[in-house]
């Protein structure tokens, strides 16, 4: 299924039968939830759960998909594809795979669950605040979508009838999507003002580390276990022993040894605070005092200095700060709408025993929660398997 573009953002994708609902708090018997006054069939739930189940048992290890109550396929597949236990090792009862089969339900269950919950929410963020797609929007936005996925005919035709979907479905997927889209814009669309003095404000606080090129500097060093060592290598430099030689006789470090005493390219920065005072306070050509560090002795002398250089606000940098900006202001904008999103429609969602889930103002945290990413529209459980759409 490489050709199709897997879904990244599940939150509408869904053909659903929507009735408006009565007066009180009680979902209807033939409805698994209510958001505000809109219910969710159980048959809509029956036709998506259909569709998680077939994309499930699709594939060579795929099991069979749980087929409750019983479970008595996908007790029987399970037991088909299990590895003989190790010598010593209880063999698997049918009540261990059915707990796993059951397991596996749950989980189909729940997130098909979620997958409508959000779904409505987004119709209904939508409706709020006054977002539409037109027909002829929705039908090119489909048609492009299809054709990125599906060149071919034939290979759509092939993908409606493996996964058990319809047309209707991918539609209102895409519609979902263009709704999803056009609702971020609007939320993120006074966060696209970025003046001159905030680029400025930026780029005096953070030009010291993110437009400054630190001072690098070459140096001959000798590292000694000991101050008096230290001292004696500084002597003998100082009367005309070759770097290198000393550096071979005392230097405790091997890379500086080797190399003759040769320590090239220092960044101002990296190195220890009290390794930094040594030999970036020196100056050029000057034989240094002994100090002490956390590794030893140093004795050190600066052959080449390359000054820091600070990149100017020019326009480029001011654009590139803008952008770095933007994206700040938006993630915050998105993060709090998200939040905002999730606690006033979760608010509203009333759902039926036996299908309630951290989405539902009904849910008893007895089991694990679906995380929320933050986002103009939180994610989603991840939709029923073998859907598509396209970005």
């Amino acid at each position: 299924m490489s050709q199709m573009l897997r879904i990244a953002l599940a939150l509408g994708a869904v053909f659903f039968a929507l009735a408006l609902a009565a007066c009180g708090d009680s979902v209807p018997s033939s409805d698994i939830a209510k958001v505000d006054n809109t219910t969710i069939a159980k048959t809509t739930f029956a036709h998506w759960l259909a569709i998680s189940q077939k994309s499930a048992a699709q594939g060579a290890t795929a099991a069979t998909a749980p087929d409750p109550p019983n479970f008595t396929k996908c007790i029987a597949a399970a037991k088909a594809a299990a590895a003989k236990p190790v010598k010593g090792q209880p063999t698997p009862t049918d009540a261990s795979y059915k707990k796993t089969c059951e397991a596996q339900y749950q989980q189909q269950k729940d997130q098909v669950v979620s997958f409508l919950l959000r779904s409505q929410w987004l119709e209904a963020e939508a409706a709020r605040q006054g977002i539409t797609i037109s027909d002829a929007e929705l039908k090119t936005a489909f048609a492009k979508a299809r054709t990125q996925a599906f060149p071919k005919t034939a290979d759509y035709v092939k993908f409606l009838k493996s996964s058990g979907q319809t047309e209707a479905d991918l539609m209102y997927r895409q519609r979902a999507q263009l709704l999803e889209q056009k609702i971020t814009a609007k939320v993120t669309k006074d966060a696209a003002n970025v003046s001159q003095a905030d680029i400025t404000a930026y780029y005096n606080k953070n030009k010291a580390k993110q437009f400054t090129q630190p001072e690098v500097r070459s140096m001959h060093v000798v590292l000694a276990k000991d101050e008096a060592t230290a001292n004696k290598a500084r002597a003998e430099i100082a009367a005309g022993t070759p770097w290198a030689t000393v550096a071979k006789k005392y230097s405790i470090d091997p890379a500086a040894k080797d190399n003759g005493g040769v320590l090239g390219n220092v960044v101002k920065g990296q190195g220890s605070p009290q390794f930094e005072k040594g030999a970036f306070g020196a100056q050029k050509g000057q034989l240094t005092k002994a100090f002490k560090t956390a590794d030893g002795w140093y004795v050190v002398r600066v052959d080449s200095v390359k000054p820091a250089k600070v990149t100017p606000l020019s326009a480029t940098t001011a654009a590139s700060i803008k952008q770095i900006l933007l994206q700040t202001k938006q993630q915050t904008v998105l993060t709090k709408f998200g939040k905002d999103y999730t606690d006033r429609w979760k608010a509203k969602t009333d759902c039926q025993k036996g299908y309630t889930v951290a989405d539902c103002s009904n849910y008893k945290t007895t089991k694990a929660t679906t995380s929320v990413a933050p986002g103009a529209i939180p994610q989603t459980t991840t939709a029923p398997s073998g859907t598509t759409t396209a970005k």
